[in-house]
């Protein structure tokens, strides 16, 4: 079993950057494929970013391919989401997920194949 927690979240303007880091707890990280998903005020939760347990493979939804960045370090147990010129439209809570899985290439984007989630952080981005 593993724990994560999320952090980064805050206000920013149009245009600008944040890096959002999920902070897992528990051992054998690195089984795990991580994925960052978003819910905004009376919307469904929506897929963001996910990532391999080895890193290498990713996958990005349409809405922020091209702005932000997923990435992980297995010896710090973090997986980070760097977003880039950012957008009102990206004013969310964004949550941290986590699922065991064998094959170090598998990537995740759905948010009901996930066994464990954070608390969530907020991203505000004001025009």
């Amino acid at each position: 079993q593993v724990q994560v927690v999320e952090s980064g979240g805050g206000l920013v303007q149009a245009g600008g950057s944040l890096r959002l880091s999920c902070a897992a707890s528990g051992r054998a990280f690195s089984s795990y494929a991580m994925g960052w998903f978003r819910q905004a005020p009376g919307k469904e939760r929506e897929f963001v970013a996910a990532i391999s347990r080895s890193g290498s493979e990713t996958d990005y939804s349409d809405s922020v391919k091209g702005r932000f960045t997923i990435s992980r370090d297995n010896a710090k147990n973090t997986v980070y989401l760097q977003m880039n010129s950012l957008k009102p439209e990206d004013t969310a809570v964004y949550y941290c997920g986590a699922r065991p899985v064998v094959h170090m290439l598998v990537v995740v984007t759905a948010s009901y194949e996930y066994d464990f989630w954070g608390q969530g952080t907020q991203v505000t981005v004001s025009s």
